[in-house]
């Protein structure tokens, strides 16, 4: 059994965690801080979660095994500047803080990539983890297969849609439900900040990728999930490239490949990624669904936990009726 805290405790990902670690059986939740909800009951923002008997906190314990950082972009890296936990404690940081190289080590720790069916055995040596961006891996888990086989040889258009829970929390001009419900519309195209990560586990795994990513994200006026559609240039065959696909993924408990066309509800409220393939002419379509907040944020988190502690990688993430 082992201890956790969780760190940006009011949030939608700090709420799924919390919904994922209740029930896992290898751990017991130390504490969950927020200033602003200090002394509240943790049902009193996360309404569902009446059997947690737990209050927020404004004070950490230093010697928990593990903590998530659930904290805004740029937050994680002044919190732990202000905030030091023992050796022995694991980091998971949801945050962009730590997930490019050039930005890795901060302090006397060193963050690893956080993406299972990428790097599996580095996770389980890592002490700490940084979390994929939520677009940033249901784009890389389409691509992995072409990139492992050195066949990603085109530029690559991509765009992928999002639901208003990958905004975050608190309500903003393109995220309160009557500005949302209904509509449609492109943010940050061409230069979303998932595109670093994405670049650098590509060219890891095919050094001579120098082609372009055009990234188109956009909201969609759902809650949750993430759609990615992806194409380029492919000239192998489609029994070829399911091949390679369904090799490169029998041993991955979470990613799966369908032979028909996939949509947002298989996946939401799973750790799940299912992807289809589909060709036309010399062109490979990929299409990718992730739940954002869980195998997009906390049901990864939580899966990289697992690993980093011995645990079976499916442990308090079997959400759905699933084959694994």
């Amino acid at each position: 059994m082992i201890t956790v805290g969780i760190v940006g405790g009011a949030g939608y990902t700090a709420g799924e965690l919390l919904r994922l670690l209740v029930n896992h059986l290898k751990v017991t939740i130390d504490f969950v801080f927020s200033t602003s909800n200090a002394g509240n009951y943790i049902s009193q923002v996360h309404q569902d979660l009446v059997n947690i008997d737990l209050k927020f906190t404004s004070t950490i314990h230093k010697n928990v095994d593990v903590v998530f950082l659930c904290l805004g972009h740029g937050n994680s890296t002044a919190f732990l500047q202000e905030n030091a936990f023992s050796e022995k404690t694991r980091i998971i940081d949801l945050s962009n803080d730590f997930r490019l190289q050039q930005k890795a080590s901060f302090q006397h720790r060193s963050f690893v990539y956080g993406l299972p069916e990428f790097q599996k055995e580095a996770i389980k040596k890592a002490k700490n983890i940084a979390n994929p961006g939520c677009f940033a891996t249901a784009i890389q888990l389409a691509l992995l297969p072409l990139v492992k086989s050195n066949l990603l040889n085109s530029s690559v258009h991509i765009n992928a849609t999002t639901g208003a829970t990958g905004a975050g929390v608190s309500p903003s001009e393109t995220t309160h439900f009557s500005w949302r419900d209904n509509n449609f519309s492109v943010y940050k195209a061409f230069t979303h900040q998932h595109l670093g990560e994405i670049q650098e586990t590509l060219t890891c795994l095919q050094s001579n990728f120098n082609k372009e990513l055009f990234f188109i994200p956009n909201r969609g006026n759902f809650s949750r999930g993430i759609f990615a559609s992806i194409y380029l240039n492919f000239d192998n065959t489609t029994e070829e490239v399911f091949e390679m696909y369904e090799d490169f993924y029998k041993n991955e408990p979470f990613t799966f490949i369908s032979k028909s066309p996939i949509h947002l509800k298989q996946v939401v409220n799973t750790n799940n990624c299912i992807i289809h393939l589909q060709k036309h002419n010399n062109t490979l379509l990929i299409t990718s669904v992730i739940d954002n907040l869980l195998k997009g944020a906390s049901g990864q988190a939580v899966q990289n936990m697992n690993l980093m502690f011995g645990f079976e990688e499916t442990e308090g993430l079997h959400l759905k009726a699933s084959t694994f």
